[in-house]
């Protein structure tokens, strides 16, 4: 079906007023959004009416609603529950819009990567320039950041160059914690420790007296005691006894936000409730290295 500029613009703002009111939308709600006379936008109306794309409901609290048949005009995927996926300009949150579709029109240039953002909601706000960033995605938490290059109004498109693009794959830790377990005695003396720590090139270790976890030991608490001259002190007395344990069936990314939230570099991973792996920041890191 071919819409005239007008028509699309009618069509996007009344979409991207009813996602936001959940209700009817007045003419002249949709004028002031797009700017036009609301006799223009009526006469519209009338058009939009004749070919199925939009249905009046009458009484004080009427207006008008987009069908079914708009948003198939319009390219767009109607659903009855959708995840909103927040879009940012120039690190300010844009309220009542979220990401449709991602598309990336230039993967194969050596330098540059461009795409298109189809957006519900008001773009209008956007100029070139414009720093931009979306995501999390719902599914592979993808996040783009970028800048702005171009606008199209008439399918509320934002056209970008990508600075930034990061997504964690969207299984479970347990398919990438180590099982392995490698444990450090209490009494171990700092040396020892770690020497067990590079000959097995690991980061940190389950400290465990008598088949119990007491605590975390790392590079990071051994150089805090050789800083502090605690050269002859036993493992169990400059562990991290804080003991941060995750579910196996927890995603990688909630896992790295788990990492982020207490500063840490090091996870238990508990199976059915009882810590059976570790996970670490290089394990995740090594999930992101491209071979």
């Amino acid at each position: 079906m071919e819409l005239t500029p007008i028509q699309k613009d009618i069509l996007i703002a009344l979409i991207n007023l009813q996602r936001e009111k959940d209700r009817a939308v007045k003419g002249e709600e949709i004028a002031e959004l797009i700017s036009r006379n609301p006799g223009t936008v009526r006469n519209q109306m009338q058009s939009l009416k004749v070919l199925g794309l939009v249905e009046g409901v009458p009484g004080p609290k009427g207006g008008y609603k987009a069908t079914g048949d708009a948003y198939e005009a319009l390219s767009i995927t109607a659903m009855d529950h959708e995840a909103a996926v927040p879009i940012y300009r120039n690190d300010i949150l844009v309220d009542g819009a979220t990401v449709a579709e991602i598309s990336f029109t230039t993967v194969r240039h050596p330098d540059l990567c461009h795409g298109m953002i189809k957006v519900l909601g008001n773009i209008k706000g956007f100029e070139q320039g414009d720093l931009f960033q979306i995501g999390p995605t719902p599914v592979n938490k993808l996040i783009v950041r970028g800048e702005v290059v171009g606008r199209d109004d008439t399918k509320n498109t934002l056209v970008f160059s990508i600075n930034e693009m990061i997504s964690l794959p969207k299984k479970p830790v347990k398919d990438y914690a180590r099982l392995n377990m490698i444990s450090i005695n209490g009494n171990a003396s700092i040396q020892e420790t770690a020497r067990l720590l590079v000959d097995n090139s690991i980061h940190g270790a389950p400290v465990i007296d008598n088949g119990e976890i007491l605590g975390i030991v790392t590079f990071t608490d051994i150089g805090d005691a050789v800083a502090k001259g605690k050269m002859t002190a036993k493992v169990k007395e400059i562990m991290t006894r804080d003991l941060i344990t995750v579910d196996s069936e927890t995603s990688l990314y909630d896992a790295v936000k788990v990492f982020d939230e207490h500063d840490i570099g090091f996870l238990l991973v508990s199976f059915d409730g009882e810590p059976k792996g570790v996970l670490s920041k290089k394990d995740v890191f090594h999930e992101l290295i491209v071979y």
